[in-house]
This record gives C-alpha cells, sequence and structure tokens, in this order.
C-alpha cells in the first residue's frame, strides 16, 4: 500500500495523541530529573529506591501510551514498524541492560509528545531537542565514565563540555569517553548532532527561499498593477484620440479650415 493509500489515523487516535501531549511532556521531565538525581546525588538507601519507583511508574505511562497508540491505529502494522523505537524504549527498561538507556527514552518520548510540526514550531523544537540532548547525554556519560580506569570525563562539567563538543560535531579530542556506553552515547550524538544541524540549515535555507520568493511576488504584484496602470491610460489616451477625429479621419479643425476656405 503506497503513502497516498494509507488511510489516515482515526479521530480516537488524534484525540489520544493530543490528549497525551503535555503530560508525556511532564512525565518525561519528572522521569529526566529522576535520573540526574540519581547519577549526581548517587543516593542509597530509600532515597535511591524512591528513585526507582519513579522510574517505573514513568515508565509504566510510556508503556500504556505506547499500546493505546498501537490500539487505536488505523494501520496497526504500518504503525508498528514505524514505531520500532518507541518499542525498544518500552521493552529495554524490563531487561535492565543498563542504566543509561533513560537517554534514549526520555529523548523519545519528547519526540512523541511533540509530534510533527511547522517550520516555527521545528526551530523550537530543534533548539529544545538540542539542550535536552546535551544535558541528559552528559548525565549518561558521565554515569558510565567517571568511575572506569583511565576515564578522562571525571566530573559533570566535564561531560557537559563533550556533549556540547560532541553535538556540535567540532571534536577538539581533549576528552572523550573509553568504555562501551559511553562510545555508544558518543555515536548517538554525533548523529543526532547531525541531523540537528541539518534540520536547522535546512530550516535557514527554507525561510530564505521563502523570503526571496515574497520579494520575488511582491516584485511581480507591483510591476503588474504599473502595466495596468499604463494599460488604463493608453486605453483613455486613444478614446481621447477618437473622440477628436471625424468620421472621414481628419480632426474637427483641419476639416473647419477647410471649409472656410
Amino acid at each position: 500500500m503506497g503513502m497516498r493509500d494509507r488511510p489516515a489515523e482515526s479521530a480516537e487516535y488524534q484525540a489520544w495523541v493530543k490528549a497525551m501531549e503535555w503530560p508525556l511532556i511532564g512525565v518525561a521531565l519528572v522521569f529526566g530529573a529522576g535520573y540526574a538525581y540519581q547519577v549526581l546525588a548517587e543516593p542509597t538507601g530509600w532515597p535511591n529506591v524512591a528513585g526507582d519507583v519513579v522510574a517505573i511508574v514513568c515508565w509504566l505511562v510510556f508503556v500504556v501510551d505506547y499500546v493505546a497508540r498501537l490500539y487505536l491505529a488505523t494501520d496497526r502494522g504500518h504503525w508498528f514498524l514505524r514505531n520500532l523505537l518507541s518499542l525498544l524504549v518500552v521493552a529495554l527498561p524490563v531487561l535492565r541492560p543498563l542504566r543509561l538507556v533513560r537517554l534514549l527514552t526520555l529523548l523519545t518520548v519528547f519526540q512523541r509528545a511533540a509530534g510533527t510540526a511547522m517550520r516555527g514550531r521545528v526551530v523550537m523544537y530543534a533548539a529544545a531537542t538540542t539542550t535536552l540532548l546535551v544535558l541528559v547525554s552528559s548525565l549518561a556519560v558521565f554515569d558510565a565514565e567517571r568511575y572506569a580506569p583511565g576515564s578522562l570525563i571525571t566530573s559533570y562539567g566535564e561531560a557537559v563540555w563533550w556533549a556540547c563538543v560532541t553535538v556540535t560535531t567540532v571534536g577538539y579530542g581533549d576528552t572523550y569517553p573509553v568504555t562501551f556506553g559511553g562510545r555508544c552515547i558518543a555515536v548517538a550524538m554525533m548523529v543526532c548532532g547531525i541531523a540537528l544541524l541539518g534540520t536547522i540549515t535546512a530550516i535557514i535555507a527554507s525561510w530564505m527561499v521563502e523570503q526571496v520568493r515574497v520579494e520575488e511576488d511582491a516584485m511581480e504584484s507591483a510591476a503588474r498593477m504599473q502595466i495596468a496602470q499604463l494599460s488604463d491610460q493608453l486605453a483613455r489616451v486613444e478614446q481621447l484620440l477618437a473622440g477628436t477625429q471625424d468620421p472621414d479621419g481628419a480632426a474637427p479643425g483641419h476639416r473647419s479650415w477647410i471649409n472656410g476656405r
């Protein structure tokens, strides 16, 4: 089935997506705050348990949202294939292979909550995503690197610096991850950085093309108005000239002079 032949999503699906937009963002913020607390504060005892409970509750919200969208989707097979990353997000925390998988969860939830956006909203979305990516990835790489032998990222400040350098694809090389998890984060950061830069460049180029087109349309409209005014003036001149001619083509004043002679 082609893209044009694919049925649109149902009203129930659209209503669910709209209703869950802000709740998902709120839950994602709580999810990210809990992750930051556990990474930076390294709590033990009941505070650490409370952080895990918050993470589990937030994850359950993500699961419910995923299942609801899949159930309400018009073409469930197509929706499932297009949202494999969302499935990965709700499945990996159950397996608990790495705590840094929350990075993937948080970014994906924000993407799902934002939905499709026009260009003006895309700019805000790109800026918010870049900021979020730097903050969360710095937490994740700090969590993975700080106690590793030979690590160059031993403080959160160094982690933030590394994240900024990596997401902008500058790559000074003064700090870099040495663990497998940290390098996985680095690869994701580089891919996301290239995608974000490409998106912003495309938005700027589209805006410039639109501005040029607007100016060209304005100049063309002005030229058409001038041509129309000149055509009206020319028509008036022709009418005046036609009114000063007699039937045999001679001007009235010239005919009077001939008759008087």
